[in-house]
């Protein structure tokens, strides 16, 4: 069986070096069609985010199931009794001074996505990276109560629904007015689903950051 898989592998490797592709159509620009379609001037938020937004809900979805396999795999172990943290003064000062720096640059990526390089995808790690930079220079059960307080949990499930929601809509046809061509309001449905994509991943960072905390002792 091994013999066939060797001969189709070299007819396909023959076949990509005699046979020619046929030359694409470059009549029209391809970004400036997607630019055109979806209304913002970040063609990669247009295409993610409309051209590709059936695969985009799959992510989510997939990212969402991650976070839930890490709390049921780690749900049986024994929390780690030894936690290790940033103790020294500066390492504390540079880590938060970082965290605030990672925060501000995750929400003016959520917000402004659609407009430069950066989206909600960026957004949410970077608002994860600042939350990991509070979680190594403070105390785990602080960290805990303050992701109970604020209802983190919930939030980031109606996120989801939210997101899956607008997105069933949009795949529908049914778009909002994309607005003027570079203005911050503008892109229709796009900037809402960046924000929505960004509020997920930071929290859903904040939770696997807290399990492996717990039960790891470190990050």
């Amino acid at each position: 069986m091994k013999w066939l898989y060797i001969l189709a592998g070299i007819a396909l490797f023959i076949k990509m070096l005699v046979i020619p592709n046929p030359a694409p159509d470059l009549s029209i620009s391809i970004v400036e069609s997607v630019v055109r379609d979806s209304g913002v001037p970040n063609a990669v938020s247009g295409i993610i985010f409309r051209n590709r937004l059936y695969d985009t809900i799959y992510e989510v979805v997939v990212f969402t199931i991650a976070i839930l396999g890490a709390n049921f795999l780690l749900a049986n172990e024994r929390p780690s009794c030894t936690i290790y943290q940033f103790t020294d003064q500066p390492s504390i000062v540079l880590a938060r001074l970082g965290a605030t720096i990672a925060a501000l640059v995750g929400i003016e990526l959520a917000i402004r996505g659609h407009l430069s390089p950066g989206g909600g995808f960026a957004a949410g790690v970077a608002g994860g990276t600042a939350i990991g930079l509070v979680a190594i220079t403070s105390s785990s059960e602080w960290m805990q109560a303050l992701y109970k307080r604020w209802h983190a949990a919930t939030w980031e499930k109606i996120s989801v629904l939210i997101f899956i929601v607008l997105a069933v809509i949009t795949l529908a046809g049914v778009e909002l007015p994309h607005g003027e061509l570079g203005a911050l309001v503008s892109g229709g449905v796009v900037p809402l689903l960046n924000i929505l994509v960004a509020i997920k991943v930071a929290l859903g960072s904040w939770a696997v950051i807290l399990v492996f905390i717990r039960y790891r002792g470190l990050l």
